[in-house]
């Protein structure tokens, strides 16, 4: 009789940066929690090669940069982490990346990128560098094998590069994963969803647009993934209007411009200069601001790191949920939240930048502490103590700097905007401003506060809809997930030279039937309308079960075996468009059982576990690696406390531990 114990199985669905960081955690807490009594066969089912996934894959054009510096990305625990699994450092993709010109030693399982291109880059990168996202993907191929060495010797990887299409099984028992490409579906204990960035159909207002288009013959984007896009049918010289001016713009602009091309010169004094091919067309570029998200900083601290959180941490969303009433993030939350922003700011600027400064940064804190950030006395504090008013925090300037501003012509509100850019970089490359670096590791810290205070359900539905999920990503994401400098310095020179076009803020788009066009309008330009037979959502899509490309959530849905996060109350319901999850384990919410399914966890994008990005900046006790490890630590145990009841199922998927140590590599593998 044969005594072996079936093995346990989890089948993790997406195998990009999510489910990478959650097997390097299993990794980490396998030796504790995984007695190797027993098999334990994890299977990854994702089209695109584990550790990139689809949104990092190595095919997507060389011209497309992250917009963090080299230093800044790192996959990996380290000394601010808490977390109940042990810490295991690991190399930032700066230090990874020294290995390959011999600045920094050798990280196991070593192997050159076969990109003789990604290579070269690696070779030279800086910790200051903004990588293309060919070499991510490489770094994050990287981190995938290492995980994959570091787990014990009873936990066995296979990929599946398919798709799974849907999920069944009784919350009692086996679920079922269904496959694209094989008739039988894997069984498993549990199942893990992590599919990550997700498209979708488009909504009705895209629908009506491209119904436009197509009468006329003109072109039509609905919001998109700009590695996805494909721009080939637009026309040299055709006017484009892009209503969008973060970071899918300026990968846009890129694709449009050196993509098809063009070139730029560097003057003596560092100017840019556009070259066009003749091929690009004309870009027309609007938004709410109006204006480009700020630059990244290139510099670091020039003073000790702030000691955050302050203001904004767990005590003070104790004190928020002690109060037992529902709260208004814009009213209760952000005075607290700002103030924790502008202690970075001052922070650094008292330390690094004293001369800038009135008195001693021990007065000035001790005065800050006890004020409020809109108390009348805390704007009198900063004014006699900060003289200069570059140097002050100032929100509401920042968040709508074209306020009140009226230009009467296009080309004056061109001169105007090109004034606007070319200061923000240059401050943003100045370490005289640092003071800005410490306002932005201060968002951090406050953005990784926030998901405890969504989890307990306090916030109005109204101020969840309009103020987290509106007004603040939309303020976060201005403010600190820019592009770099030299894209914006690419966006004036493009702008000198005719090629792309400021509409202004709050522009509205509509349609001409007589003319075929499409039309912008702005409050900025008064009386002026641009007219366009090309119009681009230059954004990505929002979250939408409804609407999701993806045939396993969309099942589900259907299905009614998982939810849409709702948030109502009496004044208001919000619907998110996000998959619902129990906030302390990630469990799928079932409406079937009117509870959380136990077979069934989703990471990630998709969900109602807003600020969980998959990788992040060293030191910051960064949200995905807190719940990857809280996730990996409860599945081990779960997995460890099922019975034999999952037959094994039919092998057809690729022993990846046997495909990497032997340094095997096939055609679907990134490097």
């Amino acid at each position: 009789m044969n005594s072996t114990p079936s093995p346990a199985v989890l089948v993790v669905v997406g195998a990009g940066p999510r489910a990478t960081g959650l097997l390097e955690r299993i990794a980490a807490n396998a030796p504790e929690l995984w007695d190797g009594s027993r098999q334990l066969c994890i299977h990854l089912v994702d089209p695109h090669a584990p550790g990139p996934g689809r949104i990092w894959r190595h095919e997507q054009p060389a011209l497309l940069r992250m917009n963090s510096m080299a230093e800044d990305v790192t996959m990996f625990t380290d000394e601010s982490s808490t977390v109940d699994g042990p810490v295991q450092p690991g190399p930032s993709l700066a230090e990874w990346a020294a290995q390959f010109s011999g600045r920094g030693p050798h990280h196991a399982p070593y192997a050159e990128p076969a990109d003789p291109e990604v290579l070269a880059e690696l070779r030279t990168l800086d910790g200051s560098d903004f990588p293309t996202r060919r070499a991510q993907s490489a770094y994050l191929d990287w981190v995938f094998r290492r995980a994959l060495a570091q787990l014990p010797p009873t936990v066995t990887v296979e990929w599946h590069p398919t798709t799974a299409t849907a999920v069944t099984g009784p919350p009692d028992g086996p679920q079922q994963v269904h496959l694209a490409d094989r008739a039988t579906a894997l069984t498993a204990d549990l199942v893990v969803l992590a599919q990550g960035h997700l498209g979708s159909t488009p909504a009705a207002e895209y629908r009506d647009h491209a119904a436009f288009a197509r009468r006329h013959g003109r072109f039509h984007l609905p919001p998109e993934f700009s590695a996805d896009a494909d721009l080939s049918a637009l026309r040299p010289g055709e006017h484009v209007i892009l209503r969008g001016f973060g970071l899918a713009f300026i990968d846009l602009m890129a694709l449009l411009t050196e993509g098809r091309g063009g070139t730029y010169r560097t003057g003596a004094d560092g100017t840019l200069t556009y070259l066009p091919s003749g091929r690009e067309p004309v870009l027309h570029v609007g938004s709410r601001r109006g204006v480009p998200y700020h630059s990244k900083t290139r510099y670091r601290l020039q003073g000790p790191r702030p000691p955050l959180p302050r203001h904004f941490g767990p005590e003070a969303v104790d004190g928020l949920l002690a109060e037992g009433r529902p709260l208004d993030l814009r009213r209760d939350v952000w005075p607290l939240m700002a103030k924790e922003i502008g202690f970075g700011h001052y922070h650094e600027l008292f330390h690094a930048h004293p001369e800038r400064t009135a008195f001693p940064w021990p007065d000035f804190v001790a005065a800050y502490d006890r004020l409020g950030w809109y108390d009348d006395e805390m704007a009198a504090l900063v004014a006699t103590a900060v003289p200069d008013p570059a140097d002050r925090l100032d929100f509401e300037a920042l968040d709508h700097p074209l306020d009140g501003l009226a230009f009467p012509t296009p080309d004056a509100f061109q001169d105007h905007l090109r004034d606007h850019i070319a200061q923000d970089v240059t401050r943003r490359e100045n370490p005289e401003f640092s003071a800005d670096l410490g306002a932005f590791l201060a968002l951090l810290s406050v953005y990784g506060q926030l998901p405890r205070l969504v989890a307990s359900g306090r916030l109005t539905a109204r101020s969840v809809a309009d103020d987290l999920d509106g007004w603040w990503h939309g303020f976060f994401s201005f403010l600190a997930s820019g592009p770099p400098g030299f894209r914006l310095r690419q966006l004036l020179a493009l702008s000198q030279a005719g090629i792309v076009h400021f509409l202004g803020a709050g522009i509205r788009i509509a349609t001409d039937e007589t003319s075929g066009t499409f039309t912008a309008t702005s409050t900025t330009v008064s009386g002026h309308t641009t007219h366009a037979t090309a119009l681009i959502e230059a954004y990505l899509p929002g979250p939408s079960l409804a609407h999701t490309e993806d045939p396993l959530l969309r099942g589900l849905y259907q299905e009614g075996a998982l939810a849409e996060e709702v948030i109502a109350d009496p004044t208001h319901t919000h619907r998110s468009g996000l998959l619902a999850v129990s906030p302390a384990d990630g469990y799928v919410i079932d409406p079937s059982l009117d509870s959380p399914h136990p077979r069934r966890i989703a990471l990630g994008a998709p969900t109602n576990s807003r600020a969980v990005a998959a990788f992040a900046r060293p030191r910051t006790n960064a949200p995905a690696f807190r719940q990857n490890d809280a996730v990996a630590r409860a599945l081990l145990r779960a997995l460890r406390a099922t019975e034999a009841e999952t037959a094994t199922s039919p092998v057809d998927g690729r022993p990846l531990r046997a495909l990497f140590t032997e340094g095997a590599q096939d055609e679907e593998h990134v490097p």
